[in-house]
């Protein structure tokens, strides 16, 4: 691994930090990058995307064009990227031009083939559930019966917060799911009858120092990050098995950053990987009010090769995120704001997307209070209470 890119001698405003992707998560890199008095250069193909206020440079390009990537790099001091749509070729051109990248370019290629990635973590004994490369209708109908119904069909490759995936329950799905990746690379993954879903923010930096964040619990709504406790309402043995996991598996991929790990917790105590993502995450956002360091100022400490925090919960906390309506598209407002920000210890995030989608991402909320049961019910009346509304367009 590199060294510290800062010396001991820092001069404000002289470090500038390239990110691919200008979303959310790019957002709040920058917005922790900025109290650290760092420079940001973003490249997005959006130049409304929710880092572009905060970017010093805004490159707007694709995430996979080469020579966009390059130009960054030049007006950048170290790059990373908040987005698995990276081009990892040319980032891994640029490392072995001796060009800082973080995480490793060569863990982003592992992390963006879902079948690549279950084959790293098997070979290096990490659990994981079954799975297999679809490379036939008879192959799959085989496995279904092999595994047993339900099980999971995902695509390999271009798919994130849950849409690669497609639950085949009956015999009957199999043709539907197969039509659905028409023309993908396809897995199918045992399904696991998880008792939780955990995750946990692992950090690594260039000196190879480790942190972790406490385990979460998350809970899902089609597919998409609902809900998530901290800290995870688990013994505390099973907190402890569930965090030698994730660093397990961590350390078996190159490379500096934080990461977060998403495990299924089993009946019997078991704990399987199910996927990791090279870059913050949204069950890390809790971490802003809820921890002694945010999983951002983590990220940046690790990729500059700065001493990692030892991150601790101060108070119990929950993250709810803001959703878009299933029914709409287009413009959009935030409805009853006043009501949401009389609730004590509520934290709004509002991503600054300008129009919304189905169940896309438009901000989140986290409450801390004295217990998780206080904290969950605030949430609760939080999410009633938060509406995202149409707006029509003048004619």
């Amino acid at each position: 691994m590199q060294n510290s890119i800062v010396t001991a001698s820092y001069e404000p405003n002289s470090i500038t930090v390239g990110i691919v992707g200008g979303g959310q998560l790019g957002k709040m890199i920058a917005m922790a990058a900025k109290r650290m008095s760092l420079r940001i250069a973003i490249l997005d193909p959006d130049k409304l995307c929710p880092a572009a206020s905060l970017a010093d440079e805004l490159i707007i390009s694709s995430f996979k064009d080469d020579a966009s990537i390059r130009k960054l790099a030049r007006i950048s001091n170290v790059l990373t990227y908040e987005i698995e749509l990276a081009n990892s070729r040319v980032l891994e051109e640029l490392v072995s031009e001796k060009y800082p990248v973080h995480p490793d370019p060569r863990t982003l290629n592992i992390i963006q083939n879902k079948l690549k990635q279950k084959q790293f973590l098997r070979n290096n004994n990490v659990p994981v559930a079954e799975f297999e490369l679809v490379t036939s209708e008879t192959m799959l109908r085989k496995n279904c019966q092999k595994y047993g119904f339900p099980v999971l069909l995902k695509a390999c490759e271009d798919s994130y917060d849950g849409r690669g995936n497609f639950l085949i329950s009956t015999e009957k799905d199999i043709g539907k799911g197969l039509n659905y990746f028409r023309g993908k690379q396809c897995m199918l993954e045992a399904f696991v009858p998880f008792t939780k879903e955990l995750s946990v923010m692992v950090a690594r930096n260039t000196f190879g120092q480790i942190e972790a964040f406490p385990i979460v619990e998350n809970i899902h709504t089609k597919n998409i990050l609902y809900t998530t406790i901290a800290p995870a309402r688990i013994p505390t043995n099973l907190a402890r098995k569930a965090l030698a996991c994730a660093k397990k598996a961590i350390k078996t991929l190159n490379g500096a950053g934080i990461f977060g790990v998403e495990m299924f917790l089993n009946k019997d105590g078991s704990v399987l990987i199910n996927e990791i993502a090279p870059r913050p995450h949204n069950s890390g956002h809790y971490s802003i009010e809820a921890c002694t360091v945010s999983q951002f100022e983590q990220h940046l400490r690790a990729i500059f090769g700065l001493p990692l925090a030892n991150p601790r919960l101060i108070t119990p906390a929950v993250m709810v995120n803001i959703l878009g309506p299933e029914d709409y598209s287009g413009l959009y407002s935030l409805k009853r704001i006043n009501q949401v920000l009389k609730i004590q210890g509520l934290n709004l995030h509002v991503y600054g997307k300008p129009t919304t989608k189905p169940l896309r991402k438009l901000g989140h909320m986290t409450i801390v209070a004295k217990s998780i049961k206080q904290a969950l019910l605030k949430a609760e009346f939080a999410r009633k209470a938060l509406i995202v509304a149409k707006i029509k367009e003048a004619n």
